[in-house]
């Protein structure tokens, strides 16, 4: 087997001239792009074995799309055209609420708390993973809409994604994933693990542009459940901020949309008579 790893300004190409063309930092078409940019620059230096340089001619005419995984709000607001999703999960890390948010469901001075993921070699994270097709223009288009969306996260991986039914072969490979680096000093986005009491105050009171964290939260426990799987942590979560709200010394701003839980009843902590939980149906 044999590889090729070319450097631009936009990233690594991997290309193994036995199996074809696959992403290394660059994605889809960026791939093809990045190929092309370096072969018309003359700063780079590239030396070609005979089966790298079928590669790349192969590459020329190589169905590229972009992957990419939902495990927060993309689950239920996408937000951008995609041609296929998937349901299913990616393995090695676990869903946590420990990354802060100010400019979408907080603020500076009170940051609200929103998914990412954390290494966990025994975990499981279930999600959505989205396809685009249709060429380099539409790639384009859906990830300079999700780097501004996702701007609080410093890292794009490529994961191995699995669809249900079978946890042995990854149904695609190279999905894209948007994460945090879990450093709270070398990454000021990153908030950490706190008390669980603690968590779900915050959560309760942050609000931002788009809406209330509360909702956010809601949303993503309404979400799995309607996928069929649950995240315990996530509804242990959801319930320690209902009692949050039902505390009248509270002071908690209103919300736009109604809510209603689809978790298991066997999970869900009844609200006092009068008290109306919401979601942000966006």
């Amino acid at each position: 087997m044999e590889w090729l790893m070319a450097r631009s300004g936009s990233g690594f190409a991997a290309i193994n001239g036995s199996r074809g063309v696959r992403g290394g930092d660059v994605f889809g078409g960026f791939l093809l792009d990045g190929i092309r940019r370096i072969l018309e620059s003359s700063r780079d230096k590239i030396f070609l074995s005979k089966s790298a340089v079928f590669a790349i001619k192969c590459a020329a005419t190589y169905k590229m799309v972009l992957w990419v995984f939902g495990y927060g709000s993309l689950i239920w607001n996408p937000g951008f055209n995609f041609d296929e999703k998937i349901l299913g999960f990616v393995k090695g890390y676990k869903r946590t609420f420990n990354l802060a948010c100010i400019d979408h469901r907080g603020t500076p001075e009170h940051p609200a708390r929103t998914c990412t993921l954390e290494s966990d070699e025994e975990a499981e994270c279930w999600g959505i993973a989205y396809c685009v097709k249709g060429g380099l223009k539409k790639e384009q288009e859906a990830m300079k809409y999700l780097e501004r969306r996702e701007c609080e996260y410093d890292q794009k991986v490529s994961v191995d994604f699995y669809k249900e039914g079978d946890s042995l072969k990854p149904a695609v490979t190279g999905v894209l994933v948007f994460i945090s680096t879990p450093d709270p000093i070398g990454n000021k986005y990153y908030l950490g693990p706190a008390p669980l009491e603690d968590m779900a105050r915050q959560i309760a009171t942050a609000n931002g542009p788009t809406g209330n964290n509360r909702d956010y939260l809601f949303s993503m426990e309404k979400a799995l459940s309607n996928i069929c799987h649950e995240d315990d942590s996530i509804i242990e979560l959801a319930n320690e901020v209902r009692k949050v709200l039902s505390r009248p010394k509270e002071k908690i701003t209103g919300s736009d949309n109604p809510h209603k839980s689809h978790a298991p009843l066997v999970h869900l902590s009844a609200l006092p008579e009068g008290t109306v939980v919401v979601v942000d149906s966006r």
